[in-house]
């Protein structure tokens, strides 16, 4: 569950591979977020580190890599990965963790608990991925998801779009994933428009999908 943040003073400290490690002080997530993306910004760097000690929390952003990781060490200490498509995703995802910590980033994208994963092809982690959600509920929770990141519903209102203008390089993983999620809950999917790009992926409306999609907009 993400957690309320409360007024700061709040410490950080932001680490990177050059070694000059900076703690800093702030009063909300914004201003955290504005001091981090000048840290990240001034340092050209392997991997970025956000620590919130107290919480026993940490972000690492890895640009050389292309993932992020997120760690949770109080009560059940666990680590998750995510890998990033597209390098507009690290400020982003500093700016969730300063809002709500390691629960901030839960609809951020596919995170695997075992590194090694991320070495599979996009379309078997997204396979992979669907695999581990065995129930409707969980389902239509993450179609819901994948939809707030970067879909909309079409003006006719008869049908939802996911992967708006995207490119058929692009959000491998998570169209592999919607594929046989929807295939799962028995949502029709439908042929694109003339027109619309060659990523993007339309299916009609669903009362499920509604009542989710509206939580998650």
């Amino acid at each position: 569950m993400a957690r309320p943040y409360r007024p700061g003073p709040k410490q950080f400290v932001f680490a990177a591979g050059d070694g000059n490690d900076h703690q800093v002080s702030v009063g909300d997530p914004q201003e955290a977020y504005v001091a981090f993306s000048a840290f990240f910004r001034e340092r050209d760097c392997d991997t970025y580190t956000i620590k919130d000690e107290p919480a026993g929390q940490s972000l690492v952003l890895m640009p050389g890599r292309g993932v992020i990781s997120r760690t949770q060490d109080a009560g059940h200490p666990r680590s998750q990965y995510l890998q990033v498509d597209r390098g507009n995703r690290y400020l982003p995802s500093a700016m969730l963790f300063f809002e709500n910590g390691h629960a901030g980033l839960d609809r951020f994208g596919q995170w695997f608990s075992d590194p090694a994963d991320l070495d599979a092809s996009p379309e078997t982690r997204g396979a992979a991925r669907a695999a581990t959600i065995t129930t409707e509920a969980a389902a239509i929770e993450e179609v819901a998801r994948i939809w707030a990141d970067s879909g909309y519903v079409d003006p006719s209102d008869r049908y939802y779009v996911f992967f708006g203008s995207h490119g058929v390089d692009e959000d491998r993983a998570e169209r592999a994933e919607l594929l046989e999620l929807i295939a799962f809950l028995g949502i029709e999917r439908v042929d694109a428009p003339d027109g619309a790009a060659g990523g993007e992926v339309w299916v009609r409306t669903d009362p499920r999908l509604d009542v989710e999609c509206a939580r998650w907009s």
